[in-house]
């Protein structure tokens, strides 16, 4: 048995209440909260559980041949929409997955139906998120291919890669150094967008681990670029505000740090419930799984640059914070001055009279 599984992940807004929206749906779509099958109920944590949406089948034609696929969506309270496309046979080999991967090169010939439903669910979602927001070109893209059994004579470095060539020795350690194998029959190579899984029982937990670490990227991905965005934004105003007459500066600086103030609260929010969107607490071999795949993503250092910002962003409050009770202390004082200068005129007057 082969299999190829196509992902592609968006973000679509701030959260969404999943409960909800799985009553909504229930009537129309056949619906599932995740559940691990290996572990046991306390190995993996999830405080929300990603609710699973069976989208039906689809044909696809490529090079003048049709492949049927299942849709699978898997919807994330963070606001993600993570859409699957399933291509299963149980009578192919090594040889067969390798053509068809090489087919689908880079997810080549199935943009327009991954567009297709990301429409459909869109309209669907809208109503149930917070801050909707979304664009079709920035998404996380992943393809997993399976086998249900090991083969010494498999090469599987040109399916990771994703072309045919003679790989220099060090081109092939560095794909193959993200091994991970719970016995022996099985095995799981780990790639930046790509996965190759051999398994006798079909390793359902590790897909959606891997899919899992994907959506925690593509969120500190968009998260950054907001930052980023914000940022500029922040630099923009305090030009601008600099440039106004002195209580209207303070005010336009108070105005500046009450949008900074409610931007990092929800940001900051939110990330932390990215970085807890799943927690491998007992089982060894998924932590090890887990820790390897969001390694060969550089979660890290996506994070580190968002937790940088932030921190911008935290300096820049507290210095317009000290600026604003500068001059609020600048303005406390020439009141004072004035006041003695008008007493001190009052007090001349009456003695001259």
């Amino acid at each position: 048995m082969i299999a190829l599984r196509f992902y592609r992940i968006y973000d679509i807004g701030w959260e969404i209440d999943l409960d909800q929206l799985q009553r909504e749906l229930a009537s129309n779509f056949l619906t599932a909260r995740t559940n691990f099958v290996r572990v046991k109920p306390r190995s993996i944590i999830m405080d929300v559980q990603p609710l699973l949406i069976r989208m039906g089948q689809c044909k696809v034609e490529n090079e003048d041949r049709e492949f049927e696929f299942k849709i699978f969506a898997r919807i994330f309270d963070v606001g993600v929409i993570s859409l699957c496309f399933v291509y299963e046979d149980r009578e192919g080999d090594y040889c067969t997955l390798e053509e068809i991967a090489f087919l689908f090169t880079e997810q080549k010939g199935l943009e327009n139906h991954f567009l297709e439903y990301l429409d459909k669910l869109t309209s669907m979602l809208k109503p149930h998120v917070r801050n909707f927001s979304f664009d079709p070109d920035f998404f996380e893209d992943y393809t997993i291919y399976i086998m249900d059994h090991l083969d010494s004579s498999i090469d599987p470095v040109p399916l990771l890669a994703g072309e045919k060539k003679d790989f220099s020795l060090q081109i092939r350690e560095e794909i193959m150094k993200s091994t991970q194998s719970y016995t022996k029959n099985d095995m799981a190579i780990l790639s930046w967008d790509s996965a190759f899984l051999c398994d006798p029982e079909t390793p359902t937990d590790l897909y959606d681990l891997i899919e899992f670490a994907n959506v925690q990227v593509l969120e500190l991905r968009h998260y950054d670029q907001e930052l980023s965005r914000q940022m500029t934004k922040m630099y923009d105003d305090i030009i601008f505000a600099d440039k106004l007459p002195p209580f209207r500066r303070r005010k336009q600086y108070r105005m500046i740090m009450s949008n900074l103030m409610e931007t990092n609260a929800d940001i900051c929010d939110v990330i932390e419930k990215i970085n807890n969107l799943i927690k491998v607490t007992e089982d060894i071999y998924y932590a090890r799984v887990y820790a390897m795949m969001l390694k060969v993503l550089r979660s890290g250092q996506w994070s580190e640059s968002v937790s940088h910002k932030i921190g911008v962003i935290q300096d820049n409050y507290s210095m317009l914070s000290d600026e604003v009770r500068t001059q609020h202390s600048n303005f406390l004082e020439w009141i004072i001055i004035v006041l003695i200068a008008i007493e001190i005129i009052i007090t001349a007057v009456e003695k001259m009279f």
